[in-house]
């Protein structure tokens, strides 16, 4: 075992590479986008995910870009506040905690920055087809010529190329949550100081925070939905419309999601299954056991996942083991941590799980173990 593929250039991709490389392996990236993602929420680590940033070196740099709130307002449909906390917020928890909020476009690009040098990357492509044999996984590209590898891992999120290709059909691990989340950028039009604003309007909400030094709005929008049938521009168009029908700045909030360019919408969903393995691919992150953004874990797995897998490899090849040693220690060992993340999403619909159901479940396993 000595060459890796991983899909997915987010987080867990290029974390495992990280690990996968200080332990001897040769680690290749493909990513379809063109570079690093921008965009997207801000996200959590917290827990032993914190111990995984602090050993591959970044926890101080993590620690620097860190989200600076104040505390929170919520709001009532009308805009009227009817609550407000300087102690803690939904997105991120306790303000006084050693947990660290931060945007994941500052996280993936501080990744890719810390790992560039010495990973392949492989950036505008894609893998179109897998073929295992004796030795390795022949993979076939969109763009690049086919190669094989030793090994594969779909670290590529909810809608996983390499689980469908490895895996069969992703129906068949979908569990839909009941709600739909979109994500996008615009001005501060709130004149927002370090402080973020919650509102629920019947079945839809929101959650507002500034960014970039208070230049910026990042706006997390909720809607309750069962599965739709979708393009990503009818999709948007129906968050415009949702929008436009909240009474507290509706129609600036629609405008704003249509002309966002870092627009993002998807289903509230979680991926299960039996087993993250087969044969030669297995599954990290997202791909294999995504917890939805309701469990505010999703981030603290794909890091602690990734840091697992490279360890667990390492520790098989060592001990004379092959890849399914390896893949069965990874799992033995991350998927009781998994299943209590994953509960964080379901425990209190509608809204957080508890402080102390999140305290145990983001300790919940050893790096050491």
């Amino acid at each position: 075992m000595r060459t890796v593929l991983v899909s997915g250039g987010g987080i867990a991709g290029p974390v495992l590479a990280h690990w996968l490389r200080r332990h001897g392996f040769d680690p290749t990236v493909v990513e379809r986008a063109p570079g690093p993602r921008a965009g997207g929420q801000a996200v959590d680590i917290r827990g032993v995910a914190l111990d995984v940033v602090a050993r591959t070196g970044l926890l101080e740099r993590a620690r620097s870009v860190r989200t600076k709130m104040r505390g929170m307002s919520i709001l009532g449909p009308d805009g009227q506040e009817v609550g407000r906390s300087t102690e803690a917020t939904f997105s991120s928890g306790r303000l006084d905690g050693d947990d660290i909020e931060l945007l994941r476009e500052d996280l993936v690009r501080m990744v890719h920055e810390h790992t560039r040098s010495d990973v392949e990357y492989l950036f505008g492509d894609s893998i179109t087809a897998l073929a295992e044999h004796g030795t390795g996984v022949r993979v076939d590209f969109t763009h690049a010529p086919p190669r094989t590898f030793d090994l594969v891992v779909g670290a590529d999120g909810l809608h996983s190329t390499v689980r469908r290709l490895a895996f069969g059909p992703e129906e068949q691990f979908v569990h839909h949550l009941g709600s739909y989340l979109s994500v996008f950028g615009t001005d501060n039009f709130l004149g927002l100081d370090d402080w973020q604003m919650w509102l629920r309007d019947a079945d839809a909400g929101f959650g507002i925070m500034p960014v970039r030094h208070n230049t910026e709005l990042r706006v997390a929008f909720g809607f309750e939905s069962g599965p739709l049938a979708h393009t990503p521009d009818t999709l948007r168009r129906l968050v415009a419309d949702k929008l436009a029908a909240l009474r507290w700045n509706g129609t600036r909030l629609a405008e704003a999601a249509v002309e966002a360019p870092d627009f993002y919408c998807d289903a509230m969903a979680q991926i299960h299954l039996d087993g993250w393995s087969r044969g030669r691919v297995t599954l990290l992150g997202d791909a294999g056991y995504c917890p939805s953004p309701l469990s505010g874990q999703g981030t603290s797995l794909a890091l602690v996942g990734a840091y697992v897998l490279a360890d667990s490899l390492a520790r098989a090849r060592a001990r004379g083991g092959d890849h399914g040693t390896a893949y069965a220690e990874y799992e033995r060992r991350m998927r009781p941590f998994v299943t209590l993340n994953q509960a964080l999403a379901t425990e209190n619909p509608g809204g957080p799980a508890s402080e102390a159901s999140v305290e145990h479940a983001k300790n919940a396993i050893s790096l050491d173990g």
